[in-house]
């Protein structure tokens, strides 16, 4: 793949996830914070569910510039991540970690409440989303 080729995919990718991002914020909103919490769970749940969805955008263009092609049939999956970004980069393993627990586990299936985790979660998406930033 041409440094074009990778230069185009990356700005196709960021700017997806940015606006997946853009989205769940926007979701938050209208969750409504009263302290640190938000009043309705629906939108905690929606607003995750676009924030993983952004975090998966990364990852896949991310493995795919670091030249790493999945077996057929093979799916492309939290774990499939999670492998092969570990012997890659530790660092990013931990945020993918995270971004899975907090995001995808407590706000998008549990619909936790509290503003703080859920921001702490979306930090880190960002962070992994940053990794493809053209």
């Amino acid at each position: 793949m041409s440094v074009n080729e990778q230069k185009e995919l990356k700005e196709k990718a960021y700017k997806e996830a940015m606006r997946y991002m853009g989205n769940a914020k926007e979701q938050l909103k209208k969750g409504e914070k009263r302290n640190y919490f938000y009043t309705d769970k629906k939108y905690v749940r929606i607003a995750c569910g676009l924030a993983y969805n952004a975090v998966l955008i990364a990852l896949e263009i991310y493995v795919k510039l670091k030249g790493v092609i999945p077996k057929p049939k093979e799916k492309l999956d939290i774990e499939f991540y999670q492998r092969n970004i570990g012997k890659i980069d530790k660092k990013l393993l931990m945020e993918i970690n995270t971004v899975y627990d907090i995001i995808h586990k407590d706000g998008y299936y549990d619909g936790i409440q509290d503003a703080r985790i859920i921001g702490i979660g979306f930090e880190h998406a960002y962070t992994i989303i940053n990794k493809i930033k053209p």
